[in-house]
């Protein structure tokens, strides 16, 4: 099919990687919308409003729609995770897809395949065992909203889709995200390790992780489940002291502790301190090359 024939939906289509996506699949010569709770702002690409809570949606967003790309979520870390937080970030994954569900049901549409994020967390604090995609998910609240999200999604296969998941690591972008969390006590001269620093960090460049939904839209019928990691984790200390020394700056402080980040955080400290050690080697397998394999190389484009 000619990709200037094709044209993909976007829910989270302003986020951390919706926006360079969508400027990757603008570049590529792809139509693309989006799914948004507010009127867009970029003229090249069609807003269509949406309100999940309310169950309202504009039945037209899927009209010439070839593929729904579902990045829409509330934010792991931004508030502390409260009974009605986490039902926030659960029901804000999980009832957006099964509204767009519940409008290919009952609307003529073109629609072939969707692709949806899915997080690492799915796996959570593993130690130092490398997680595949068949690896079990964990018990606690990440690996059990990373379930619903995923069925969630897969409940697409009964409509006849093509169903895509990738279980999104930690991306590394200087507009946003855990790296600008992760550098800025670094450039303040007060970075340091948390907890014990040997927990496994699941980072991709950010590069790669569009690149790989771009990849997901362009190979024929690509389905399943995939790590989005780069091949060559780094542990937290490792990561701190790569921030460190791309943008010159010393380390002194001792590690935090981790009952400190415990008390401060409560059991969303498990974001800051769980090790997850992933493999890419599946999405390696299925053709897709990663332009950052090495995490100096990455922050130096980064930082570049």
């Amino acid at each position: 099919m000619n990709k200037s024939a094709k044209h993909i939906l976007l829910t989270g289509g302003t986020g951390l990687v919706g926006r360079p996506l969508t400027q990757l699949l603008l570049n590529a010569g792809y139509g693309v919308s989006h799914l948004s709770r507010s009127p867009g702002k970029d003229p090249q690409v069609k807003t269509f409003l949406w309100d999940v809570g309310k169950g309202v949606i504009d039945e037209h967003c899927i009209d010439g729609i070839d593929v729904i790309i579902h990045l829409a979520g509330a934010g792991i870390a931004e508030k502390k995770w409260t009974a009605e937080r986490k039902k926030e970030i659960m029901d804000s994954r999980t009832e957006s897809i099964a509204l767009i569900y519940q409008l290919l049901k009952t609307k003529k549409h073109q629609v072939k395949s969707v692709i949806s994020a899915s997080a690492i967390g799915y796996y959570s604090d593993r130690g130092d065992e490398l997680m595949t995609e068949t690896s079990p998910p964990a018990a606690d609240f990440m690996g059990k909203c990373c379930v619903e999200w995923e069925t969630a999604v897969d409940k697409g296969k009964e409509l006849g889709l093509h169903i895509t998941k990738l279980r999104t690591g930690v991306v590394l972008d200087k507009e946003g995200g855990a790296l600008v969390k992760m550098a800025l006590p670094v450039k303040l001269y007060a970075g340091s390790p948390l907890g014990n620093g040997k927990q496994w960090v699941p980072w991709i460049h950010i590069r790669d992780a569009v690149d790989m939904y771009l990849f997901a839209i362009e190979k024929e019928n690509f389905e399943g489940t995939y790590n989005m990691a780069a091949p060559n984790p780094v542990t937290n200390k490792q990561l701190t002291q790569a921030i460190a020394k791309q943008l010159h700056k010393l380390l002194w402080l001792p590690n935090i502790p981790a009952f400190f980040l415990k008390l401060l955080m409560g059991e969303m400290s498990t974001i800051a301190l769980a090790s997850t050690r992933v493999s890419a080697q599946k999405i390696e397998d299925a053709g897709f090359k990663f332009k950052f394999d090495d995490i100096a190389a990455a922050l130096r484009q980064i930082y570049g």
